[in-house]
């Protein structure tokens, strides 16, 4: 099965849900931001932790925060692109149909999309 994008930010594919991030480390709070179109057309959601960028510390945080606020287990979320960089592409496991439809809702309920 190949990826199919439901919206700008959410991608489904075999494994569960891709979403593409831009992190910001060291900011004033940890935050769900809002989204950023590229030059190149891309869409990403901005988000921003308190964390460091060292030693995975920021990575972490980002993971903990979407978890917190998407209201899901840690261990199905991933980073599967952009490990050391600010653009970063997770895959959250699990089935795309179901999935899509939750993270549609709670993006739309926390102002994202």
């Amino acid at each position: 099965m190949g990826s199919t994008v439901i919206n700008p930010l959410l991608e489904a594919s075999a494994d569960g849900v891709r979403l593409h991030i831009k992190l910001t480390p060291k900011a004033a709070q940890d935050k769900l931001d809002r989204l950023e179109q590229a030059d190149d057309g891309s869409v990403r959601m901005r988000v921003t932790v308190t964390a460091v960028p060292e030693k995975g510390k920021a990575n972490a945080a980002l993971i903990k925060l979407l978890s917190k606020k998407l209201a899901l287990p840690k261990s199905r979320i991933q980073i599967i692109a952009g490990e050391q960089s600010r653009l970063k592409t997770l895959m959250i496991s699990g089935d795309s149909t179901l999935l899509l439809t939750d993270l549609n809702g709670k993006l739309q309920h926390i102002g994202i999309l």
